[in-house]
Formats: C-alpha cells, sequence, structure tokens
C-alpha cells in the first residue's frame, strides 16, 4: 500500500513479479486508470492518521519515557484516548 506518489511502471511490475497486491491509486494524468482496491487504501489512511495522532504527543515523540515499558504504556493510553473520540 502505498500513495499515489509511489504509482510508477517499474515498481509496480517489481511487486507484483514478487507476489504483492498492487493498493496504490493510479496518478490521475494516466491514460489507462488501473483498478485498486479503495476500501483498503481507506484503512491505510486510517492508520496513517492514527500514528500522526501519537505523534502529537510530545512525550512519545521525543521518547522521554526511560524504558520500553513506560513507553509501551504511554502509547497505549493514548491508543485509548483516540479510540474513545473515535465512538464518542
Amino acid at each position: 500500500m502505498a500513495d499515489r506518489a509511489y504509482d510508477s511502471y517499474k515498481l509496480i511490475e517489481s511487486e507484483k513479479n514478487m507476489g504483492m497486491e498492487i493498493v496504490i491509486p493510479p496518478r490521475k494524468n494516466r491514460k489507462i486508470q488501473r483498478k485498486y482496491d479503495e476500501y483498503l487504501y481507506k484503512l491505510r489512511h486510517l492508520v496513517e492518521n492514527a500514528f500522526l495522532y501519537l505523534k502529537r504527543r510530545r512525550g512519545i515523540a521525543t521518547r522521554y519515557a526511560k524504558n520500553a515499558t513506560s513507553f509501551l504504556a504511554a502509547i497505549q493510553i493514548r491508543c485509548i484516548a483516540i479510540w474513545a473520540n473515535v465512538l464518542a
């Protein structure tokens, strides 16, 4: 999965040769528009936004926590807050 910036014949052919499913929307100026899974691409956007919200928290972005357990707890707390806002 990638955005339109990665829409190139060379990249797509190499991924197909490796057996990957291509989920890259075609650029608007392509003569032949390629099909892609729009639902899967929307899920990619949601995951990307989740990382954006996590990085907005200064403590997570700069990793103030001294050990991995505290850092993981901070991420989990922030994910719960994001989830709660989605349901509210």
